[in-house]
């Protein structure tokens, strides 16, 4: 199958071959037919899939097919900034032939930002690209008009949920038309995205692909550690061979900000990126992080399944991701147009039984690596024994007497 197959415009296949696309993905192959019947969908499938480009795709075509081009007619809601930003792109490389314009709205920055995505709202475009806080901002001033809407995306919407924007979703949808297409794509599927698909979706059709393993061009491997331990560890690791590109990913702010500083005084070109930052500081971070200005960059789970970057070496976890899908997302971002790639996670005695769940997910046991010698010895894997204590790891320690 070929994307002419769809009946997409020209103007949309001679952007599809500037930007080397073929063939269609599985993702696209189901969804793109449903999007173009305006039947709402709920697609259930993992970064890395394809899913970007199987909504915007039939959405565009329609798009370029309309008479006016004067109000915003797509909202597409995303979880972070990071993911706003890489969608727009896609839709600037997509659209470059077709007469169709978008912007993106999203926190972070100065003042003047804001004002520039004020006047681009009120100015108007074909497609808003929006997080959810940033929206409901602008919504507050009374220049937002959505009732022109007509087609609805919520990207990512089990990152959004587990971010605390439920509310702020149910707040922006009644402000769009009851008459629209309602489109939800989803990583995975609990019961609270299927409460939200309830409220408002209709009828929808769905398109669920099992979440893929690991590529076998991934290398895992797994640490067993104690916390004082994972900074030596990582800075043996990356002293140990020459990589162009390493991505770390800590649960805690303050860790990046930690193994950031303990890494520079070694030597090691590293770069943090966090919420502390201004969206202008993490922009430019990820640019030279992408022109391979500095090899190694530290970030929070924000960046799990946001950044879009090809050709990374390594990609560690300093701390067990704390869903089992999550472990797939974050070592998805190796091994991506490269030949191979090398995924390690350091497991410290409160993360085995995550880890353990990880290992089920993915159908095979990963490989536990010893610690280099002048280490010691990590405690020893005991995934069943830890279950308990990964839940009490972080209440407060008992006063001592």
């Amino acid at each position: 199958m070929t994307f002419s197959d769809f009946g997409f415009s020209s103007e949309i296949i001679e952007g599809l071959e500037a930007m080397g696309f073929q063939n269609p993905t599985p993702i696209q192959e189901q969804a793109i037919p449903v999007i173009q019947e305006g039947k709402d969908l709920i697609g259930c499938a993992q970064t890395g899939t394809g899913k970007t480009a199987a909504f915007l795709l039939p959405i565009l075509n329609k798009i370029h097919q309309a008479e006016k081009h004067d109000n915003i007619k797509v909202l597409i809601i995303v979880p972070t900034r990071e993911l706003a930003i890489q969608i727009d792109n896609q839709i600037q490389g997509l659209a470059y032939y077709l007469n169709v314009s978008s912007i993106a709205v999203y926190g972070g920055g100065d003042g003047s930002s804001w004002d520039i995505q004020k006047k681009a709202i009120q100015t108007g475009a074909d497609i808003m690209v929006a997080t959810p806080g940033r929206l409901i901002a602008h919504i507050n001033q009374e220049y937002v008009d959505l009732t022109s809407i007509k087609h609805v995306i919520l990207d990512e919407a089990d990152r959004m949920l587990d971010m605390g924007f439920n509310e702020d979703i149910t707040r922006i949808i009644k402000d769009v038309p009851k008459e629209r297409q309602t489109l939800l794509f989803s990583a995975t599927m609990p019961k609270k995205i299927r409460e939200l698909s309830q409220k408002i979706l209709s009828h929808p059709e769905e398109i669920s692909l099992a979440i893929s393993k690991p590529a076998e061009r991934v290398v895992q491997g797994a640490f067993l550690t104690f916390d004082g331990q994972k900074n030596s560890l990582i800075a043996h690791l990356l002293q140990a061979k020459t990589l162009k590109s390493v991505l770390i990913f800590c649960s805690r702010k303050s860790t990046v900000k930690e193994l950031n500083r303990d890494l520079k005084k070694l030597g090691i070109q590293s770069e943090a990126i966090h919420s502390d930052l201004e969206q202008h500081e993490r922009e430019k971070l990820l640019l030279d992080y992408r022109n391979r200005t500095f090899p190694v960059l530290i970030a929070t789970d924000i960046l799990s399944r946001g950044i879009d970057i090809e050709d990374i070496d390594l990609v560690m976890n300093y701390d067990v991701p704390r869903d089992a899908e999550d472990y797939v997302h974050r070592i998805g971002r190796t091994a991506r147009a490269s030949s191979k790639g090398i995924a390690f996670t350091l497991i410290n005695e409160d993360d085995m039984w995550k880890f353990h769940q990880i290992e089920r997910l993915i159908g095979s046991e990963v490989r536990k690596i010893k610690l280099p010698p002048h280490l010691g010895s990590g405690p020893d894997y005991d995934p069943q024994g830890s279950k308990n204590r990964g839940k009490s790891y972080h209440k407060k320690p008992k006063k001592v007497r």
